[in-house]
């Protein structure tokens, strides 16, 4: 009988608020649980385990979309309330470990461990911990549980700051709790640039908040830049056998590829970022050369004095806030077979066209066929020639910094590489706005790091090609309804 009733008031209480929209009150209290662990594994097998639960500051995400609708990610983290099993709150999230699962490494069986972070409110009674993983039907399935008892003296109060951590804010609009709460970090800034960090970090709000959609949704933004000061300036170049002592450990050549900028230290980040309330992390890396990388639901990173700054930070950001995929195809990617053309990928800005079924039929234009038969293989002759050069011009400067050649030698490097980027840039800007196609929506085979069997919605996208340019208008959309979640 009682356990009727305990049904029946589950039932009833689902009735009452939509399952995103739980009574927060009822639940949390208004502060962060940190939840660390470590992933670990290979291509075919992975496993996880708790290390450290921490609890400081306020809550930064909303108070009433609680349970994750929109449903993007490898990965999803799921509490439930112990006593009743309610599903009181749930996020999905890509990984450092989800992406080193598709790298030659790990399909060779070498086995890695990374350390990861779960955010939740602060539950006022026992839960179910869980992570759940998409098969291969894209399908969440339950990979990992544990109980939590947010009562436990296992739990570390972690609410004493760092005094060598210094905050800025900038475009603070209001309660974290209806704002996304956009937290920079700067890496590889000494003592003595800390006036550079300011004026990057100022000069990167800026650029966020003059592109679209975010310039419409200004007030919907804070912003903070968090300095902890490096020992050395710079990050790690492992090709060009450059190492740096910084505080995030940010490296290029991460998965081996040589333009990817991540770091493994997450519990360092993390206890950074611990000093401002943040729903996105964004790390700002005081380095000229091309290079950053985002992670859904993790970090996006970007080099700050690139010519192509403004592009990376809006770029990664798409990945990491958004869950937007590459649109791109020619690249070199340090991963194998990272979308498959017979699943219907998650990521709202490519398609598989499974049934030739379009994800965003709605946006279509009238009359497009589908799919659109673009241009692609006179692109793909100009661009994967530029693909060649573009090795060859890196390694040339990897080999010189490696081998400590004259500053001069490897400025001129440097100098003709940024000067043949920016041309074939502009040969592709020239060509993709001479398309027929240009600024309508279809369905345009070549994305997703697959020149075959996977589909963009428009010829060009921020998430396509470099350069100052929109997001495509599926992307757009994607963007609006991850801001409207964080801030409704």
């Amino acid at each position: 009988m009682k356990s009727f009733i305990l049904l029946y008031f589950i039932l009833s209480l689902i009735s009452i608020y939509p399952i995103n929209q739980l009574p927060f009150d009822d639940y949390f209290r208004d502060e962060t649980m940190r939840i660390d662990y470590h992933h670990m594994g290979n291509s075919k097998e992975e496993a996880i385990s708790i290390d450290r639960i921490y609890s400081y500051g306020i809550w930064a995400g909303s108070l009433k979309n609680l349970v994750d609708e929109i449903n993007f990610g490898k990965y999803c983290i799921k509490i439930y309330d112990l006593s009743s099993g309610a599903l009181i709150y749930s996020k999905g999230f890509d990984s450092y470990f989800g992406e080193y699962q598709t790298s030659s490494d790990a399909l060779n069986g070498i086995k890695k461990t990374y350390h990861e972070t779960a955010l939740v409110p602060y539950p006022k009674n026992k839960i179910r911990f869980a992570i759940e993983k998409r098969n291969e039907k894209n399908q969440l399935l339950e990979i990992f549980s544990s109980e939590i008892d947010p009562g436990s003296v296992d739990i570390v109060n972690d609410k004493v700051l760092d005094s060598s951590v210094k905050i800025f804010k900038n475009e603070n609009n209001g309660d974290p709790h209806t704002r996304v709460d956009i937290a920079i970090l700067g890496e590889g800034y000494t003592l003595d640039e800390l006036d550079k960090f300011q004026k990057d970090f100022e000069r990167c709000t800026n650029i966020f908040l003059n592109f679209e959609p975010y310039k419409s949704y200004k007030d919907k933004f804070n912003f903070c830049g968090v300095f902890k000061p490096s020992e050395e300036s710079g990050v790690d170049e492992p090709r060009a056998n450059i190492f740096k002592k910084t505080v995030l450990s940010l490296t290029f050549n991460s998965l081996g590829s040589e333009r990817y900028l991540l770091t493994e230290d997450n519990k360092v980040v993390r206890d950074i970022a611990s000093h401002v309330p943040y729903d996105a992390l964004i790390i700002m890396a005081n380095h000229s050369r091309y290079g950053g990388g985002g992670i859904y639901n993790l970090f996006a990173t970007f080099t700050v004095d690139n010519q192509w700054n403004e592009y990376l930070l809006l770029h990664e950001f798409g990945h990491s806030f958004s869950g937007l995929a590459d649109e791109y195809y020619t690249s070199d990617v340090a991963y194998n077979n990272f979308f498959h053309i017979d699943i219907e990928p998650v990521e709202p800005n490519i398609a598989a066209l499974i049934n030739n079924e379009v994800k965003w039929k709605e946006l279509l234009s009238n009359g497009i066929e589908i799919p659109t038969l673009w241009e692609k293989e006179q692109f793909d002759s100009l661009d994967l020639k530029w693909q060649d050069e573009r090795r060859a011009l890196n390694d040339k400067i990897a080999e010189l910094k490696k081998n400590v050649a004259p500053e001069n030698e490897i400025i001129k490097a440097q100098n003709e590489y940024d000067f043949k980027d920016k041309e074939h840039s502009a040969e592709v800007d020239e060509f993709l706005h001479s398309s027929k196609y240009w600024g309508k929506v279809g369905a345009f085979e070549g994305a997703g790091y697959q020149s075959r069997g996977l589909f963009r919605p428009m010829v060009d996208c921020l998430m396509f090609s470099k350069g100052k340019k929109p997001f495509c208008r599926v992307c757009e959309n994607a963007v609006k309804r991850m801001i409207n979640s964080y801030t409704e």
